[in-house]
């Protein structure tokens, strides 16, 4: 069975940093196209970025501009976990964070482009 899952969240003070794992089970990412989401209360699910499959070198990943230049997408050597970075965190990051994926390097960072979703994990910024 595919599933990812993601952690790392928590509770934060504004100007703090967290790093969100998302965990493959049952699979590789190397093929996947990966993306993080989240949702606030009262809002519609939003891209916060994706990155395309290992072997696509001429891709770059995708930001929400809210979060260019304080998240960072990564992927491990391993093959099995794409990390996010998050610095500066502001009480507008809060929400719950999603990880997703697709076997599809020509990515939009959408939605109801990925069939493969986790759970989520809880990231609170807050004084």
């Amino acid at each position: 069975q595919l599933q990812l899952v993601e952690s790392g969240g928590g509770l934060v003070q504004p100007g703090g940093s967290l790093r969100l794992s998302c965990v493959a089970s049952g699979f590789t990412l190397d093929y996947y196209t990966v993306a993080w989401f989240r949702q606030a209360p009262g809002k519609e699910r939003e891209g916060v970025s994706c990155i395309s499959t290992t072997y696509v070198t001429n891709s770059s990943p995708y930001y929400e501009d809210s979060v260019k230049g304080r998240f960072t997408i990564s992927r491990d050597s391993a093959k099995i976990t794409v990390y996010l970075q998050m610095n500066n965190l502001k009480p507008e990051d809060t929400a719950v964070y999603y990880c997703a994926a697709r076997m599809e390097p020509n990515f939009v960072c959408s939605a109801s482009f990925f069939g493969l979703w986790g759970q989520g994990t809880q990231v609170t910024v807050s004084s």
